[in-house]
């Protein structure tokens, strides 16, 4: 993993991430967008790189180094330097996943706080894909996040 000792002045000052590390820590910073972590989003963290590669495999311990070390560059730098430093180590495709497990991450606690909403407008654009494709990214999950079911007009 590239976050190996050091001071660091700036996130793009290390070595470009391995996709394993860039794809939690965009997840990472889009939870703590809000400026902390609650119960629900650390829960939904957890649940969406479980069941994934390469996290399924990994030791808890080795879960909990990694996600130490990208709380550590949070915390120093914030979510946005973390951001785009991360998107480096992705391809488009990871991109896509990247954006669209971020977006149901902020979802988890199931109210947006106004800095969740500007930590999506800032992401949007560090992910740098076709603006189509982002539209349409942010559009499913706002499909699938909708109460629609609920009294009164859809949303």
């Amino acid at each position: 993993m590239a976050l190996m000792g050091g001071s660091v002045t700036s996130p793009m000052d290390l070595p470009v991430p391995d996709a394993s590390e860039a794809f939690v820590a965009i997840c990472l910073a889009a939870v703590g967008s809000d400026g902390q972590l609650n119960r629900a989003e650390s829960h939904s963290l957890r649940q969406q790189l479980d069941w994934r590669t390469p996290y399924r495999g990994m030791a808890d311990t080795e879960m909990a180094t990694l996600i130490d070390r990208l709380l550590g560059l949070w915390r120093q730098h914030g979510g946005e330097a973390l951001v785009r430093w991360a998107v480096q180590g992705l391809t488009q495709p990871q991109r896509e996943t990247a954006l669209a497990v971020a977006l149901e991450l902020l979802a988890a606690d199931r109210r947006l706080h106004p800095d969740e909403y500007r930590f999506i407008d800032s992401l949007t654009a560090a992910m740098a894909l076709p603006p189509e494709r982002t539209a349409a990214i942010v559009e499913v999950m706002g499909l699938l996040h909708r109460d629609a079911l609920a009294p009164g007009p859809a949303a």
